[in-house]
């Protein structure tokens, strides 16, 4: 139906005559007479002229429905001809539906039962949305007839009718014809398609199969969205019921599974299924499960399957737990087809069923069970099930390891389950985590299923290797109670890889995967490097040892040697000896496990191992612990440090101290008086006797107070004040500064530390100020001494490492220290780790390197404690994480190492702080393990992602003061810390950077430190810092950067080149400069101009010269377009002088530079901007048509706006136009003039391409006949050259003939809108059909000619190539004598204009001549036009004229001299000569003595007239070409005179009229001139003649020639001699003289 309503907008301008309707119809009312199949013609022509009339009348309409009506009636038509007479309806519905339908009515009438053509084709009909309403009333007619229905071909064409009627009545309920209406309401409409529904159940037979049946099944699904939701669910139960009793019946299955699933469909859009419906799940269940099929067989089967599972999923949203239930007792049937196709079903619509904790029990335990019966039958069904389980983590269930196991036991090598089983199986395990795997491999099982699960934990590991994601060991390690530690990992494998050649591949598989589980702890990124580089070396070969050896050939004492080898050089790479420790602890215990292996060899080789793991220990006192452990028995525990601790203080003990001890132990309430006054004591026993003693009394003493103040912390006195606290704290500082600050050599340091450490739990605290003085001492006390290097110089190697132990328990005592002031005030880290600024900031490597160990062990203690019930703020979070970042650069290796276990500690802290904060807010969320996710290897290998990292938890403040400091490290000397502060600063800013304060200073910092020799890769990351800074603060930076004064400096240029890198970046920025294009910008003149969208297309040029976001800029690309073009009109506007640059552009070597004014930096900025898109064509096109200069001209710009255009149409998808289209037409009707101009130009052009021209839904016509009514003569020729791009398309010509008179009336306008004028006529013509083009071609004739002759060039050489188009489209449709007569008329003006100097006129007349020759059939001119040079317009005008009187039609010839006549008159000199030149070649190619002498006359006066030329040279013409034809004359009437009495000539006395009908206007003035008066007046215009000829032969006397000398060839030049000769012989004939 729409394509009939669109045929309608290409109908003509005038309504078809009835004439040939009425014959039309006559013929069809006559079928017997006709030919077999005439008459579907004739009813395809009557079609064609109804839809091309533009309106009918209501009785022309009412005849036609009748006639058709009857014929269909009277007629046993065939297929195509009711087909045919249906769409003549549609036709005349489009004009009148109320006459089609009431005519239907009224035939219908007529008899009790209508025929099935009539029902046939009323069932086409109603489908139009013009129908709407009348459905209604045709539903209540047909209602009762639906009874009445006894045959099949009946019933089928009710069918028909009722699914229009329902289809179009659905459609408009939806919302597709809002602009109709319909005569009945939704609820009547209900009620009808419930009693229809009624109807064909139970008047008409159902209950067997046939095509009725199926037909009435096919339309029931549109009834049932017809009936409202409460209606249709209380009939679902006999409705259910019916379906199932014709699945009984044998009806096709696809057709009751069809008209279910509608149902279901129309049941589900109300959102619930109700009681009706889930008491029938059982029978549907059966129903539909039945045309569910494992295997797939044919096309049908495949149908049935898609719609009955289709219908499942249905069900199962509507009732997913009713529907689990049936499956789940499907499953658990003896009937194992039932099973297979449960599962098949369940897995299908699985994804429906919400998933909760007691249905994934449930599912659990039903697979389990068939898991345990384990029946071939149902085995991959069953599989395919547990896949889909798989990937909504059922194996993490408690009852998961049942299904792995399962899985494994089928994926075993050698089980006897097939192959497709056995690889599913291997699929699906491969959606267990890896560290599931793990823990299976490292427990004990079959060797036949330890190589596939292998395997497969392997190709799992590196899958996440390749996707970035952090190894296995990064976090799950640190769960020692759910997954295996490093040590058991590495132990398993190494003795799996023992027996490489077990089961052949054992080996291999295990140091695979031992290769793809590496780094063994990724926790420490130093540790990583340098095992990822042993294991990355050596694994590969072992494993090409291997490859390369057999069972039989390998040496397998050298294959252990081997193996030891690599874990000695592994464990060196660790060189931890906690590591190792726990190492060895696992290989004891392996060793007590061994009942599954052969013992002797496996435990040779574990002791080999232990002897080489102590080996790679420096630490002696380890190795003899170690020793120890062996020798003795493995079951007896190690002895506690802290009780031989205690046994040597209890040897150095003051008896003063153990009493003061014992009295603590003793005494454990009411202590606390008693314990202060004590601590009174200590003081004033140390000031009054051992002050004046060595370090060894000091030491002693310090050793008995570390005891005391041990024994005293343990005592529960949580309410005490300790007066004496505060001043022992003081006392210890004090002790601490009289150490020497150039090296250590006592443990006084690490005593009085320890001291302090023990008062942390006695009250009261210490107060800021006294924290940070204690901490300021300790710092500068121990972290502030000499490399421990220098002060083991001059040392023997005993002292020296009693030094290096010494402070190392220093330090290890300064750091209980500090987590005992972190457990005291847990909120003050922050000011702790500033206190270690100056420190983390030194110069010295030993410094920072130890300030960082101090603030490590700060951070890492405050992560591990989860308790803390305060708030842990870190205010300047910024400012620190640049620090830890920054230092994680270091070139000291330890210290970057340090630096990145620091900032994973914070982040920690950070991540627990945020799940606190979300605890007190009620927000019970379960946040993702994003531990695992960075790690202090992640950090320490990229400085970018520490900023990723942290970016959620910075608060705008501190994320500005993170890039403030980090801006100030851009400068740094060092490379790495430089890099480093620019790629945080990227970071930061790409994660943050919408929040960021003070942008002003920012960008001016930035843009300064640019002006810096920044190192290559600094400088990039600072660009894209910029970048980021710019695609989330795009207003601030971009309003500072325009201000900058143009022509920009390279750094201003460079900033906007990376601007187009990040397609977020490129998409904000480039809105706001088109946003800037597109402010009003008023004409103001050079001096008073805003040079802000200057700036914007500067900004442009360097954005877009380089861009990599070819996706950001296509998405932008029609608006940015048009607001650069806007920009160009507005800056030409101003007048700005050429010589201003605003813009150097390099080239590509940077040697040489070109300048741009602000014009031809806006054409610039759309040269590059098409480039970026990658349109160079569109840039090739409008530089081949000079669209780049027409663009830089203030009169022509619209002219390369649309060159411009047509390079778009002729480059670009269909898609990038409608989408320009979508821009430019809100700007068509523009208050600003020159947005106006630019918008309808592209408009305009834009209707070039068909698919824009074609658009449903617009009238694009409307907009041009407005713009050519305008006065403006731009709007105008814009206007008609839209007009003119629409005519070459398809169906639009029909409507634009209307408009031939107003076009013809623009061909007198201004050059350009004439020049459109005839592009637009020839178009309409060129593209018309059959008598279109005749009738147009005639009606514009007259006006054409004489643009022929026009005096513009321009408009000649359109009007002229116009032409030539027009004649070929015309001899198409052989023209009749209208046509001729008015192609005969185009002869002269284009003789005329052949003659023309313009080179570009004459070809375009030769192409003219040439299709003028084919169409009237003068074959030798048309070959003489063909090979004849264009310039050489004598010989065609010979030709032509030759050729022309060579047809013997006088009158024809008298009408072209005649014609000629007008041109004689013309005021262009040329043009009379050129006219002048064709009548005397015509003439001379006549027989004179056979013309009339009144037309001879009438030669003579027009161009006698011509004599008293201004112009000499045309006098001169017109007397030479009167003496030829005189002469002619006479000399053919003296050789008459003398034959006469001899020889009758015939056709002597017979004179042709040349100008029979044509009256000269002088006729009546010349009637009294006499014989003698004649002869006297042409023996002056001899003379004349003579005389011009002498004057032309003296080129000194002549002034001026104002036309070209080619104009009278020489042939036609007589001497004097000549004239004389002639003068005195016509004379004597004449007996005159």
């Amino acid at each position: 139906m729409q394509e009939h309503q669109g045929m309608t907008d290409k109908r003509d301008d005038s309504s078809i005559p009835p004439v040939q309707i009425n014959t039309l119809l006559e013929s069809i009312q006559n079928p017997s007479q006709q030919v077999p199949g005439s008459v579907a013609h004739f009813l395809n022509l009557l079609e064609r002229k109804i839809l091309s009339s533009k309106k009918i009348n209501v009785s022309m309409c009412q005849n036609i429905t009748e006639v058709i009506l009857n014929y269909l009636l009277n007629t046993n038509s065939k297929t195509v001809q009711e087909e045919s007479a249906a769409a003549v309806l549609l036709a005349i519905e489009v004009h009148s539906p109320k006459v089609v339908i009431s005519n239907f009515w009224d035939q219908m009438n007529l008899q009790n039962l209508p025929q099935p053509a009539l029902l046939r084709t009323l069932g086409k009909l109603i489908l139009y949305q013009g129908m709407a309403p009348y459905i209604g009333a045709t539903w209540s007619y047909v209602l009762p007839i639906l009874r009445k229905a006894q045959t099949e071909e009946e019933r089928l064409g009710l069918c028909n009718v009722i699914n229009g009627l329902a289809i179009n009545a659905r459609n408009h309920i939806l919302g597709n014809d809002d602009d109709k209406s319909m005569d009945i309401t939704q609820e009547m409409l209900s009620f009808k398609a419930c009693l229809t529904l009624r109807v064909l159940f139970n008047r008409w037979p159902l209950k067997i199969k046939g095509k009725v049946t199926e037909e009435t099944l096919s339309i029931l699904g549109n009834l049932f969205f017809l009936i409202s939701p409460p209606k249709l669910k209380s009939q679902l139960c006999w409705l259910i019921r019916r379906l199932l009793a014709l699945n009984k019946a044998g009806v096709k299955p696809f057709y009751i599974v069809q008209c279910l699933s509608q149902l279901l469909e129309a049941v589900a859009a109300s959102g619930s299924g109700g009681k009706n419906l889930a008491s029938k799940l059982d029978d549907l269940v059966v129903l539909l499960s039945s045309q569910v099929t494992w295997k797939v067989s044919n096309s049908d089967s495949l149908q049935n399957h898609k719609i009955a599972l289709k219908s499942f999923h249905i069900m199962t949203r509507l009732f997913h737990h009713e529907m689990v239930k049936l499956f789940l007792k499907s499953m658990d049937g003896s009937d194992k087809s039932n099973v297979t196709l449960a599962l098949k079903i369940f897995r299908d619509v699985f994804q429906e069923v919400p998933q909760n904790t007691e249905l994934k029990n449930e599912v659990m335990q039903t697979i389990i069970h068939l898991i345990k019966e384990d029946s071939k039958t149902i085995r991959l069904p069953l599989l395919q099930f547990i896949e889909k389980l798989g990937t909504y983590n059922y194996f993490t269930l408690e009852k998961g390891d049942v299904v792995i196991n399962h899985l494994i036991k089928l994926s075993e090598l050698g089980s006897t389950s097939d192959e497709e089983t056995r690889e599913l199986s291997i699929n699906i395990l491969h959606l267990v985590s890896l560290p599931r795997l793990i823990t299976l491999l490292c427990q004990p099982m079959r060797p036949m299923a330890y190589v596939p699960l292998c395997k497969i934990a392997t190709d799992i590991a590196l899958k996440a290797q390749a996707l970035g994601q952090p190894p296995y060991l990064s976090s799950y390690h640190l769960k020692s109670n759910e997954y295996p530690s490093p040590q058991v990992i590495f132990v398993n494998l190494l003795l799996s890889s023992l027996r490489p050649y077990k089961l052949k591949e054992f080996g291999v598989c295990s140091l695979w995967l031992l290769y793809a589980l590496h780094p063994i702890n990724s926790l420490h990124p130093v540790i990583n490097f340098k095992l990822g580089q042993v294991w990355t070396k050596e694994i590969p070969n072992m494993i090409q040892i291997l490859e390369k050896h057999t069972e039989e050939n390998f040496i397998q004492k050298e294959w252990e040697k081997r193996l030891l080898l690599f874990s000695s050089n592994s464990l060196l790479a660790i060189h931890d000896d906690y590591w190792l420790k726990d190492f060895i602890e696992t290989i004891f215990k392996k060793m007590q496990s061994f009942s599954w292996l052969q013992q002797e060899r496996e435990k040779f080789f574990l002791y080999k191992l232990i002897g080489h793991t102590l080996k790679c220990s420096d630490d002696h006192n380890f190795v003899f612990l170690r020793l120890v452990d062996i020798l003795q028995s493995p079951q007896k525990e190690e002895l506690e440090r802290k009780e031989l601790q205690q046994e040597e203080w209890i040897k150095i003990c003051n008896t003063i101290y153990l009493i003061y001890g014992r009295i603590f132990q003793e005494i454990k309430s009411d202590m606390g008086a008693h314990a202060d006054f004590i601590l009174s004591l200590i003081i004033n026993h140390y000031e009054n006797c051992i002050i004046e003693k060595d370090k060894e009394l000091t030491l002693n003493y310090l050793n008995s107070v570390v005891m005391l103040t041990n024994n005293l912390a343990n005592m529960n006195l949580p309410d005490f004040q300790f007066s004496f606290k505060i001043k022992m704290v003081y006392f210890m500082m004090e002790l601490v500064k009289q150490e020497p600050t150039v090296f250590i050599s006592n443990p006084i340091r690490q005593k009085a530390m320890m001291i302090i450490t023990n008062f942390r739990k006695l009250k009261p605290p210490l107060q800021v100020e006294e924290k940070k003085e204690l901490l300021k001492v300790c710092f500068k006390y121990i972290v502030g001494l000499p490399p421990l290097e220098v002060m083991q110089k001059d040392l023997s190697p005993k002292e020296s490492q009693a030094t290096a132990n010494l402070f190392r328990d220093t330090l290890q005592a300064l750091r209980k220290m500090l987590e005992g002031l972190v457990m005291e005030m847990p909120n003050w880290v922050q000011n702790y780790l500033e206190f270690l600024d100056t420190w983390l900031n030194s110069h010295k490597d030993h410094e920072r390197e130890r300030a960082l160990w101090c603030g490590v062990r700060i951070l890492s203690f405050t992560a591990k404690k989860h308790n803390f019930n305060v708030d842990i703020e870190f205010p300047r979070l910024g400012q620190l994480v640049k620090l830890l970042a920054i230092l994680c650069q270091d070139h000291v290796d330890n210290i970057s190492f340090l630096a990145s276990q620091a900032v994973y500690s914070l982040y920690c802290i950070m991540l627990h702080k945020k799940k606190l904060d979300q605890e007190k807010k009620g927000i019970w969320e379960e946040l993702p393990n994003k531990e695992g996710v960075y790690s202090a290897c992640v950090f320490h290998n990229d400085t970018s992602e520490i900023a990723k990292a942290f970016a959620e938890y910075f608060t705008p403040k501190q994320v500005t003061n993170l890039v403030m400091t980090a801006m100030e490290g851009l400068i740094d000397s060092r490379a790495k810390i430089s890099l480093a502060s620019g790629q945080l600063m990227n970071s930061a800013m790409e994660e943050r950077g919408k929040d960021v304060l003070k942008v002003d200073e920012i960008v001016d910092g930035i843009y300064d430190r640019l002006r810096s020799q920044l190192e290559p890769a600094t400088r990039r990351e600072t660009l894209q810092a910029m970048c980021s800074l710019a695609g989330n603060n795009a207003h601030n930076v971009m309003t500072l950067l325009l201000k900058r004064p143009l022509p920009w400096e390279r750094i201003n240029m460079e900033l906007w080149r990376v601007f187009g890198t990040r397609r977020k970046t490129t998409i904000n920025v480039l809105q706001l400069l088109i946003s800037i294009l597109e402010e009003r910008h008023p004409k103001q003149g050079f001096k008073e101009m805003s040079f802000r969208p200057v700036a914007v297309t500067c900004a442009l040029c360097e954005m877009l010269s380089e861009t990599t976001c070819k996706l950001a800029l296509l998405e932008l690309y029609p608006r940015l377009l048009l607001a650069v073009l806007n920009h160009v009109y507005w800056v030409i506007e101003q007048n700005v002088p050429q010589n201003m640059v605003v813009y150097r552009r390099e080239d590509m070597s940077g040697t040489k530079s070109k300048a741009f004014d602000p014009v031809s930096c806006a054409l610039e900025a759309v040269k590059i901007m098409l480039r970026a898109a990658e349109y160079y064509g569109v840039v090739s096109y409008t530089d081949q048509y000079r669209g780049w200069d027409l663009l830089s001209s203030p009169k022509y710009y619209y002219m390369g706006v649309i060159e411009l255009t047509s390079g778009l149409v002729r480059n670009c998808d269909p898609s990038i136009l409608h989408r320009v289209m979508r821009e430019v037409k809100p700007l068509l009707y523009s208050v600003e003039d020159r947005q106006k101009i630019m918008a309808r130009a592209c408009f305009v052009q834009l209707l070039w391409h068909q698919s824009v021209a074609q658009t449903l839904g617009e009238n694009f016509l409307s907009h041009l006949s407005k713009w050519i009514r305008e006065p403006n003569l731009i709007m105008k020729e814009i206007g008609l050259r839209g007009i003119s791009n629409l005519a070459l398309h398809p169906g639009q010509v029909g409507t634009l003939a209307s408009l031939l008179p107003v076009i013809r009336s623009f061909l007198k306008e201004e050059e350009l809108v004439a020049v459109q004028a005839v592009k637009g006529l020839r178009n309409i013509i060129c593209y018309a059909d059959g008598i279109v083009t005749k009738r147009a071609f005639c009606s514009i004739a007259n006006q054409l000619r004489p643009l022929i002759n026009d005096e513009r060039d321009q408009v000649r050489i359109s009007a002229t190539s116009a032409l030539s188009h027009m004649l070929h489209q015309v001899y198409k449709f052989r023209p009749g004598p209208r046509t001729r007569n008015a192609l005969y008329s185009f002869l002269v003006p284009l003789l005329i204009s052949i003659q023309d100097n313009n080179i570009e006129v004459a070809k375009v007349c030769g192409k003219a001549l040439t299709e003028w020759a084919i169409g009237i059939g003068w074959i030798s001119l048309r070959q003489t036009f063909q090979n004849t040079i264009i310039t050489d317009h004598v010989k065609i005008l010979e030709e032509t004229c030759k050729c022309l009187v060579s047809t013997n039609q006088s009158q024809l010839v008298g009408k072209l001299l005649f014609q000629s006549f007008g041109f004689l008159k013309s005021p262009r000199p040329f043009i009379r000569a050129a006219a002048i030149t064709f009548i005397g070649q015509t003439v001379m190619k006549l027989n004179v003595n056979e013309i009339h002498e009144e037309d001879v006359e009438l030669l003579l006066n027009a161009l006698q007239e011509l004599n008293d030329d201004p112009e000499e040279s045309i006098q001169g013409l017109v007397s030479i070409t009167i003496k030829k034809m005189q002469t002619a004359s006479y000399v053919k009437t003296s050789t008459r005179s003398y034959l006469r009495p001899n020889l009758r000539v015939p056709g002597f006395g017979v004179k042709k009229r040349l100008f029979k009908n044509i009256k000269s206007k002088d006729e009546g003035k010349k009637k009294g001139i006499s014989k003698l008066s004649k002869l006297r007046h042409w023996k002056m215009s001899l003379w004349r003649s003579s005389e011009d000829s002498i004057r032309q032969s003296e080129p000194s006397r002549i002034n001026h020639q104002r036309f070209p000398r080619r104009i009278l060839p020489q042939k036609y030049l007589l001497s004097t001699q000549d004239l004389d000769k002639s003068v005195h012989q016509v004379q004597k004939e004449l007996k005159i003289s």
